[in-house]
């Protein structure tokens, strides 16, 4: 199956209003002649555009690459030749193919090659995992895994400390294995007594800036390292033969073609990760489309950018797009940076990761790149510095605003924070599935007080006009985007609980959150992100209409075709 399309659009495009975003401003491509034929036709379904007007359809025509026409099955007709493939959608939904907002590229694919611990309900399943993985793995070789999250067991590990367990059952298992298993956020890791001692990890061991040693009551390690705190384990990491990342991201496209994810946005890329993409691009063999905001030194961003910077590359395959930078951890593992402490941890308000001036020197290199500059903020202190720096960098010139800085995740916010994010034109890139994943932990960690009024507030940030982006965080949760749509549009947990229904999403706006709006946070909405004559030919089709279909059956919808670039790279068996 050969590659088509990849990504990417010029980067200070004009600007669109805040709030949904509408493409009555965007100016694509010019549509083809009327007389044209088509090389490919869907017809026979409901087609949702996503343009400003709701427009919708029965057919659409596309040649080449890029969508000529969408209408009625009489209209579209017109368009088929000798030489027109026509797909028959047999009452099924099209829609924009969906735009993965924020996730890790290399990480989705790499996922694939370790434990999966995700699924795990008790710390005794993840020792059991590893037990099994130790009998079949040379001795000294690393065991690996990610997912685990110690507030989704459904009991606490004897001799836990803050629910983390002790070591001990996990080295017991693997006395001749280092093992390293990454959480669910991926802003902390579990190691086993190998590993530690092969990274030289003791009691004597100080904090590094930004994380945490996790220690029992004697003050030995207890298995556990917060933020920062994960790097002293790369000594244990360098026992592990490196996956080749080219087939790293070889298996992240093919789990995005499954999940209907057509672009990805990967927030944290290296210079190496986007040689290795512009040389797939280059093979044609890349099938999404890629944007890329790298985390990067600054010295190394200083020296590298000007020649590393591309827009649109192999016909927008590749667009470097953004800085990344994490200013504080996550909610699950106490890192979020908090203006008051957590609810259930007195001693620490969580941590700040990422130097304040370290952040603002980044603002200088995308201000001077003309590039994005995206900041990891979940905890609302951690939110409240981040908007204070681009407030400074914006100062009064009103073009500023137009530069689409965004934070990441942006899960907590204090009220007063809200609207900011209009006024200064940020945009809050957040995953609709971490509400309802984090919201059975959320009142342990915020209290009750603070989930209702700071976590996850997507319609007080719409209302305000801000541009709400959408996505997974993959491999933090699943690339699915159905699973991230209906969390946004029902916050409903798997008990059948609701978090805070008032600020759910529409499901317009919901879709919307997964194409436009993050195509738009991108620089990229005259390109893709709504099915508009002119614009790429990125479609997918589903088994179930999920705009019309009861809320408990959104769940069951399957992605059924995958097209990219007017070419079809995915056909559910």
């Amino acid at each position: 199956m050969q590659v088509t399309a990849l990504l990417l659009v010029a980067l200070f495009a004009p600007a669109l209003p805040q709030g949904n975003v509408s493409p009555e401003a965007a100016h694509p491509a010019p549509a083809q002649e009327e007389s044209a034929t088509a090389t490919l036709v869907l017809t026979g379904g409901r087609i949702v555009t996503v343009d400003g007007n709701d427009t919708e359809g029965e057919a659409m025509a596309i040649l080449g690459d890029r969508i000529l026409e969408v209408g009625s099955i009489e209209d579209i007709a017109e368009y088929i030749g000798d030489s027109t493939k026509v797909l028959q959608l047999e009452g099924r939904l099209a829609i924009p193919g969906f735009i993965e907002g924020h996730g890790h590229f290399f990480g989705v694919g790499d996922a694939a090659m370790q434990l999966d611990l995700r699924r795990a309900k008790t710390w005794d399943d993840i020792v059991a995992q590893v037990a099994a993985a130790a009998k079949e793995l040379p001795k000294g070789s690393l065991i690996r895994g990610r997912g685990w999250h110690q507030e989704k067991w459904v009991k606490v590990p004897r001799g836990a400390v803050d629910g983390l367990p002790h070591h001990a059952s996990l080295s017991a298992v693997s006395p001749d294995h280092p093992v390293v298993l990454v959480h669910a956020s991926g802003h902390a890791s579990f190691a086993n007594a190998y590993a530690m001692e092969l990274s030289g990890i003791d009691a004597n061991t100080p904090d590094p800036e930004g994380g945490e040693i996790v220690r029992d009551a004697s003050g030995a390690p207890l298995g556990a390292f917060r933020e920062t705190a994960s790097g002293l384990l790369s000594p244990a990491r360098m026992k592990a033969r490196r996956p080749d990342p080219r087939r790293l991201a070889q298996l992240a496209v093919l789990e995005c073609l499954r999940k209907g994810v057509t672009s990805f946005q990967d927030l944290g890329a290296s210079f190496e990760e986007l040689d290795v993409l512009r040389g797939m691009a280059d093979a044609d063999a890349l099938d999404v489309r890629m944007w890329l905001a790298l985390r990067e030194p600054v010295k190394d961003l200083k020296a590298k950018l000007p020649e590393a910077k591309i827009t649109g590359y192999a016909d927008h395959h590749l667009t470097l797009g953004g800085i990344k930078r994490s200013i504080d951890g996550a909610l699950g593992s106490h890192g979020a940076w908090l203006l008051e402490p957590y609810a259930d941890l007195a001693t620490s308000s969580g941590l700040n990761t990422a130097a304040i001036e370290d952040v603002k020197a980044c603002a200088e290199v995308a201000a001077t790149h003309g590039i994005q500059l995206c900041v990891h903020a979940i905890g609302d202190r951690a939110n409240r510095e981040v908007l204070n720096i681009f407030e400074r960098a914006f100062g009064d010139d009103p073009a500023r605003k137009g530069l689409r800085w965004r934070i990441e995740h942006a899960q907590h916010l204090h009220p007063d924070d809200v609207g900011r994010f209009a006024k200064l034109g940020v945009i809050p890139a957040m995953q609709g599935i971490h509400c309802t994943s984090d919201a059975p932990w959320v009142y342990r960690r915020l209290g009750p007080d603070r989930a209702e009024n700071g976590a996850y507030l997507w319609r007080s940030l719409l209302d305000s006009g801000a541009v709400v982006m959408n996505g997974t965080d993959a491999p933090v949760e699943d690339l699915d985007p159905i699973a991230s749509f209906y969390a946004s549009v029902t916050r409903k947990l798997s008990d059948g609980t609701v978090f805070f229904p008032e600020q759910a999403m529409t499901r317009m706006e919901a879709l919307r959150s997964y194409t436009l709006s993050n195509a738009y946070g991108a620089f990229e909405e005259e390109l893709k992100g709504s099915l508009e004559p002119g614009k790429l030919a990125d479609i997918v089709i589903l088994s179930k209409d999920i705009l019309r279909c009861p809320d408990r059956e959104i769940r069951d919808a399957k992605v059924d075709v995958t097209i990219v670039g007017g070419e079809v790279l995915y056909d559910r068996p």
